[in-house]
């Protein structure tokens, strides 16, 4: 499929389908004629060496970066490779970073209020008295991140782990179709690894969740299919355990 031609018929549960996609960076190829196939609902764990291109994949999908070649469908009808950041984020694709970015300054219950509220200002959020739909919908987020215990908590007063979850919330907040979740459990305790491995398994079905990381147990916690980069093309892709007995995974990742 060249650019500009029409996506594949989505119907059959295809929410995002890159098609031959190539990113170079002063002679470095990034990204190399890659293809990838996301299901509507799925929890998918793309790992890889550093350099394999995970993060210019993310950023693709996000339109930090535009491909040089190659398309990126999401949905039936909508080519990302053609659209900025700002537009693409209003379809329903929401990013997380691996270093939480929350308003400490702010409680917990602040925070997730500004994320849902459609003027994201914080003093008129702040000023203005939430509605009871409003207050539901925080209440219901506050429930499946786990920290309705800390509602009205300060969020610089928050672990780690907690200012993840809290991100994570203020992202649901804008009900994404699409979540990409880089490095979730980097620098977490061995009980917020637990929680977020809940977490990230309980949103899949309701979200697609595209989780890029490193740590394998925390992968064997949540992976249904692991795709595996190298040098910016799809190496292999199965499960888990047909990934760690794969001669070349293993020379190119997991026998480092």
């Amino acid at each position: 499929m060249t650019k500009g031609t029409a996506a594949p018929d989505t119907r059959h549960g295809v929410i995002l389908y890159l098609d031959s996609v190539t990113v170079s960076f002063d002679g470095f190829r990034a990204l190399n004629d890659l293809s990838l196939t996301i299901d509507e609902g799925e929890l998918r764990c793309l790992i890889g060496p550093n350099g394999a291109g995970k993060t210019t994949l993310m950023d693709v999908i996000t339109g930090r970066t535009t491909p040089d070649q190659g398309s990126v469908w999401y949905g039936q009808r909508q080519n990302l490779a053609t659209l900025d950041e700002a537009a693409i984020a209003r379809l329903g694709i929401g990013r997380k970073f691996q270093k939480p970015t929350v308003f400490e300054p702010l409680s917990v219950r602040e925070n997730l209020a500004l994320a849902l509220a459609a003027d994201r200002r914080v003093w008129p959020v702040l000023r203005s008295r939430s509605r009871p739909a409003q207050a539901d919908a925080i209440d219901a987020l506050l429930e499946r991140i786990g920290l309705a215990h800390s509602a009205g908590a300060g969020a610089a007063t928050l672990s780690h782990g907690q200012k993840q979850w809290l991100e994570l919330g203020m992202l649901l907040a804008q009900q994404p179709r699409l979540l990409l979740v880089d490095e979730p459990v980097a620098g977490m305790t061995g009980q917020e690894t637990e929680r977020t491995a809940a977490l990230l398994n309980d949103l899949a079905g309701d979200h697609t969740v595209i989780v890029v990381e490193h740590d394998m147990a925390f992968v064997r916690k949540i992976a249904r299919t692991v795709t595996v980069l190298h040098e910016g093309a799809v190496l292999a892709e199965g499960s888990l355990d047909a990934m760690q007995a794969h001669p070349e995974v293993t020379r190119v990742y997991l026998g480092e």
